[in-house]
């Protein structure tokens, strides 16, 4: 059995320098043969670092489609892949891997750390290693591993700021994959996707500026799908209506999704085509809307896209 170990950057790779913390190449290399002679790494593993390594805040839509696209070409060397990468970022990339590697039979295992594998006390060793295993016995798809819990990739969330066990993600039967007879990259561009909330007064001018300059938005509500039903949201949302760009309502809050129509205070959304989110993840919704974007053109083609469950991202029933 081989391994493949992607390594994008982030903290678990990173070293202390006056800065900061910041990525430096040799880490994680560093870090698989001291596991290795240390009897906890038995497998063949190699590892293909991006060239600068990132910190996550810097990550794009065009670091999904590297990744996915060394997946692609590497899948018949390996039984298994590892994507090392920083934590605030971590959740959008595991969301985007599921949608792009469409028919994967293998696990493919995101992962990362809360304190660098050069810092004492790090939690990088343990999630590196536990990685290291997902990859031989995991199902097939796309999973985080971290602080011991392997969550499904299309509902993870980060939840906490520093703490080891930082990442939550719902249980659900659907695996993490889309199913092909063979696996196939979705192609996946940089589109002008704005994320807006809705809050009390809120600044509509905001989300007129993305119904008028945006190519889709995510729209963040209020619990179950509420927003004020004021002329200016109206006219904002009217405006992205009239574009026909895609807008995704998710909840603000982070569990339970949301169930457009059970309010009243919800119909100036239904009434302009704004497309239910369920219970996605604020991060999957971002990601969903970049794919539907890259892969048709035409209104109706995006909302049957965002409208169907692909991977178990959100609770069909």
């Amino acid at each position: 059995m081989a391994l493949l170990v992607i390594h994008t950057g982030g903290t678990i790779g990173m070293v202390q320098t006056d800065a900061g913390f910041a990525p430096r190449s040799g880490v994680l290399e560093t870090a698989i043969e001291e596991l290795r002679a240390a009897g906890q790494v038995s497998t063949e593993v190699h590892v293909q670092g991006f060239d600068p390594l990132i910190d996550s805040a810097q990550a794009t839509p065009a670091d999904w489609a590297k990744i996915a696209a060394t997946i692609h070409a590497e899948y018949d060397r390996y039984d298994g892949f590892v994507v090392t990468h920083g934590t605030d970022t971590l959740a959008y990339t595991a969301a985007a891997l599921c949608l792009g590697l469409r028919g994967l039979r293998k696990p493919v295992i995101v992962t990362g750390a809360m304190l660098p594998l050069t810092v004492e006390g790090t939690d990088g060793t343990r999630n590196l290693n536990d990685a290291l295993t997902a990859a031989s016995e995991a199902p097939a798809g796309v999973w985080v591993q971290f602080a011991g819990n392997l969550l499904h990739g299309g509902r993870v969330r980060k939840s906490h700021s520093h703490a080891f066990d930082a990442f939550e993600a719902e249980t659900v039967m659907t695996p993490p994959v889309i199913p092909a007879e063979t696996l196939n990259l979705a192609q996946v561009q940089d589109h002008r996707v704005g994320v807006v909330s809705i809050t009390p007064g809120t600044c509509t001018e905001l989300i007129r500026f993305a119904a008028d300059t945006c190519a889709g938005i995510v729209l963040r509500c209020y619990g179950s799908g509420t927003a004020p039903d004021t002329p200016a949201l109206r006219a904002a949302l009217r405006r992205a209506q009239e574009r026909q760009i895609p807008v995704v309502a998710v909840s603000q809050c982070a569990e339970g999704g949301i169930r457009l129509g059970t309010y009243a205070a919800g119909g100036v959304l239904r009434e302009t085509d704004v497309i239910d989110g369920r219970d996605m993840t604020p991060e999957m919704a971002y990601a969903k809307v970049q794919f539907a974007l890259s892969q048709f053109e035409n209104i109706d083609s995006q909302r049957e896209y965002l409208t169907t469950c692909q991977c178990g991202e959100y609770t069909a029933a």
